[in-house]
């Protein structure tokens, strides 16, 4: 069972603070009080059985401790930058099996933790971005691909050739990597490489789509190798999560090292 981790850090960081607020304002005083009641030679010999005269419950103690991290933590990830590792080779060559990257959080405007709901307008997807969005058939695993169509395109897919509004997308041959070719493909203001697998490949995605408003067309760079919307359909705005904007290292796994060799923007 995959683990919603936003979700599991707004609850944590809410109860923490509720916690340590309940502290600050009420529970504090009463313990200050109790001890007070008590008289200078009670105090004393309370504070040579437990060692302090205001000894906080766990509870407390550890609320304390842990909200402002917890607080830092939440407004980095939820409004400013976020790490993600990518699983799959979807989007091969941009992005390999083992990269760690780094999402633009405020890039498409600033949303709400968890609910996705934008709360102040920043900017919006564009043609070419590689963004990272909860798949909307379940609403909390994260995907990532690259922006194809806007709201109102008319996106056509056919022999491995990719249209927007009937406008073949331009593109040149790279190289031969049997089974793959490598193409450089002209997309909005963004050039970038991909994959089409040589020969006629089986369920791969051709047809028409229009873009309906507040949503998006995406597809991977790996094109005969992607689950994206040609599959399962277009990406509405609330799922969007940010825009893809660097590689900050790459760990092909726990038997492996590191490699910082791939340090570097993403186009």
């Amino acid at each position: 069972m995959d683990i919603d981790f936003p979700l599991v850090l707004v609850v944590l960081t809410f109860a923490t603070g509720v916690v340590w607020l309940a502290d600050v304002l009420f529970l504090k005083k009463r313990r200050l009080a109790d001890l007070d009641q008590g008289g200078e030679v009670g105090e004393s010999e309370s504070e040579s059985e437990s060692g302090s005269g205001d000894k906080e419950p766990w509870l407390v103690d550890i609320s304390r401790s842990f909200f402002p991290v917890l607080a830092v933590v939440l407004v980095l990830r939820s409004f400013l930058i976020e790490p993600f590792q990518i699983p799959s080779g979807s989007m091969l060559p941009t992005l390999e099996v083992g990269d760690f990257i780094l999402v633009n959080k405020y890039a498409y405007g600033l949303r709400l933790p968890v609910a996705g709901t934008k709360i102040v307008e920043i900017g919006d997807p564009e043609r070419g971005d590689v963004m990272v969005f909860r798949y909307p058939e379940d609403g909390s695993t994260n995907y990532i691909k690259r922006v194809i169509g806007l709201p109102g395109d008319h996106v056509r897919y056919r022999n491995k050739q990719l249209f927007i509004n009937d406008e073949p997308l331009p593109r040149d041959f790279v190289a031969r990597l049997p089974p793959m070719e490598r193409w450089r493909e002209q997309l909005g203001g963004v050039e970038h490489d991909l994959y089409l697998t040589m020969g006629r490949v089986s369920g791969s995605g051709e047809g028409e789509w229009v873009v309906p408003d507040g949503h998006y067309f995406v597809m991977g760079d790996n094109r005969d190798n992607s689950n994206d919307s040609r599959f399962w359909g277009t990406v509405p705005d609330e799922m969007v999560v940010g825009k893809a904007f660097a590689i900050w290292m790459h760990w092909q796994s726990l038997t492996s090292l590191p490699s910082f060799d791939r340090v570097g923007g993403i186009q």
